[in-house]
């Protein structure tokens, strides 16, 4: 997420604009500045009021660039954006009628094509006899696979690290949580949720003892997403004081941090940090 590379340059650019800018706050963005591409991602839409653009990729990747007015606080404006993400996710409800949809869809391909699963059923069950006859001879020649594993991965293990900025509480069901700074990870059976914050310097500003802006990511990648997303979030930065770039993110392939790379050049393009 960050590179370093021409640090000395960066810092000298930054300088510059430092004795260049007045001494007040930047001057707000009143529209967003949407490039026709950015990587992977094509514009496919701006709204005419300039505060909404739409990307796409051709994986069927799905970008929303928002300029969003603050109100009270940067963190109550993303709120209402991590609603809308957490909806999402499929409900329990959600989850069983999408299994007995894909059981009716299986049970009619079954039935259109009977002989083909009359012939997988029964190499199955020739596969299965096979794996029983070789565990059973094995057992009778003294093999004992099951002992290796005797005391490893066992129930109940339990990780917990307690150090200054580091936190984490890991079991063997999957489960964990991880706290190091500013990045947050729950993680589950069914996937993670990453979120991140912190406090940064408006750009131009690089000297300034105070951070006036600030940088935001929320990431939620699971295996129950609804209309097949493989991972859904956003990017956020911005002045505190706003308005804030907020980039709405919903991914279809594997490869979501490589979309979310792009979205973050477009966020900074417009955040002013």
């Amino acid at each position: 997420m960050k590179s370093l590379l021409f640090i000395s340059v960066g810092v000298l650019v930054l300088a510059t604009a430092a004795a260049c800018t007045p001494g007040g706050p930047p001057r707000a963005r009143a529209a967003l500045d949407c490039p026709p591409s950015q990587g992977e991602l094509d514009r496919t839409s701006v709204a005419p009021d300039g505060k909404t653009c739409v990307y796409a990729s051709r994986d069927g990747d799905q970008v929303s660039l928002r300029l969003i007015p603050v109100s009270a606080s940067y963190e109550a404006t993303l709120q209402p954006v991590e609603q809308e993400l957490q909806s999402e996710v499929q409900t329990e409800e959600e989850q069983a009628a999408a299994k007995v949809a894909d059981a009716e869809a299986n049970a009619k391909l079954a039935a259109v094509d009977a002989t083909s699963a009359a012939s997988a059923a029964s190499a199955a069950a020739k596969a299965a006899k096979e794996a029983s006859d070789d565990a059973a001879s094995a057992s009778k020649d003294g093999g004992d696979w099951d002992d290796e594993s005797k005391g490893k991965g066992g129930r109940g293990e339990h990780a917990h690290v307690d150090l200054p900025g580091i936190h984490i509480d890991a079991d063997d069901d999957g489960k964990a949580n991880v706290n190091v700074g500013m990045i947050h990870v729950n993680a589950g059976e069914n996937g993670a949720v990453v979120r991140m914050a912190r406090d940064v310097r408006l750009r131009g500003e690089a000297f300034s003892r105070e951070k006036r802006g600030f940088r935001a990511s929320y990431i939620v990648a699971k295996d129950n997403l609804k209309d097949g997303w493989k991972a859904v979030g956003y990017e956020a930065a911005g002045p505190k004081a706003g308005p804030i770039t907020v980039a709405v993110v919903k991914s279809k392939s594997g490869e979501h941090h490589d979309v979310f790379s792009d979205v973050k050049r477009l966020v900074r393009r417009n955040a002013g940090v």
